[in-house]
């Protein structure tokens, strides 16, 4: 019988993979997918928000500009205070606070709305971040979620890691989060779920500019491309190529590659 996997040894790992490079460099090119929830949800002023795994907070700034009072939370500081500078500039109240997706420091039924744009879709245990996601969210309130599909673009960029740096044995891919069926066992009778298939642009100078700008500033690029002697890290480089040129868009002068997402509004039961 195979051994249980530690859990916190691989969460320990992923916070490391995304302390480095920065996030915030990639990040807020998907604002747009942050203000498209907001609306989804119908966020409306006043209203208790929180934003799980915000990295540099695209959900958290969209809920403050409708006048939300928001507290934004993650796992990896360095990436909240790119947030708070965002919000800083803006002239924006938000309450920033250091927190882990599978165990939030707040109370049952705390929040009107709960959001989270490719954040807790990372979270190790997926089945312990919807519970708590379920728990601080008041009855009546909505739980929103953008989460990448394992077919598209990002779900794809996934598997390309994989076949080159394995991910740890018996965790569940962060795709899965894209996958209706596995979102309706996760959330069971707990909530009413609406989903709605969306598409972002990721938009670049080419595919060696999209790899160059991944590999220094995306974390698990980043870590991916670190641990691989130059040889293996050549292979991994034509193959994200490969899954680029073969999506884009943009014909030979430029790169836009569309990436399905799915936009989930979760009314807590």
């Amino acid at each position: 019988m195979n051994a249980p996997t530690d859990l916190t040894a691989v969460k320990t790992r992923q916070r490391a993979a995304w302390a480095s490079g920065d996030y915030a460099v990639i990040g807020t090119t998907l604002q747009i997918v942050g203000e498209s929830l907001a609306e989804a949800c119908d966020l409306r002023t006043d209203e208790r928000v929180l934003d799980v795994a915000a990295g540099n907070g695209n959900a958290t700034l969209a809920a403050a500009r409708r006048g939300c009072r928001v507290t934004s939370t993650d796992y990896v500081g360095a990436l909240l205070e790119r947030a708070a500078e965002r919000a800083a500039a803006e002239r924006l109240q938000v309450s920033f606070q250091e927190a882990d997706a599978e165990a939030l420091p707040f109370d049952d039924a705390s929040f009107d709305a709960i959001v989270s744009t490719f954040g807790v879709m990372f979270a190790p245990d997926h089945a312990k971040s919807a519970a708590e996601l379920l728990r601080v969210c008041r009855p009546g309130g909505r739980i929103g979620l953008a989460n990448w599909t394992p077919d598209g673009f990002i779900g794809q960029l996934f598997k390309t890691l994989g076949k080159h740096v394995p991910p740890p044995a018996g965790v569940q891919s962060p795709a899965l989060w894209g996958s209706e069926a596995h979102l309706r066992t996760l959330f069971g009778d707990g909530a009413s779920l609406a989903i709605t298939k969306k598409i972002f642009n990721f938009r670049y100078r080419s595919a060696d500019h999209f790899i160059d700008v991944f590999r220094t500033w995306y974390g698990p690029v980043h870590k991916a491309f670190a641990s691989l002697p130059a040889e293996q890290g050549a292979a991994l480089e034509r193959d994200i190529a490969a899954l680029l040129e073969g999506l884009n868009r943009a014909g030979s002068g430029s790169l836009v590659v569309p990436s399905e997402y799915l936009e989930v509004v979760a009314t807590r039961n």
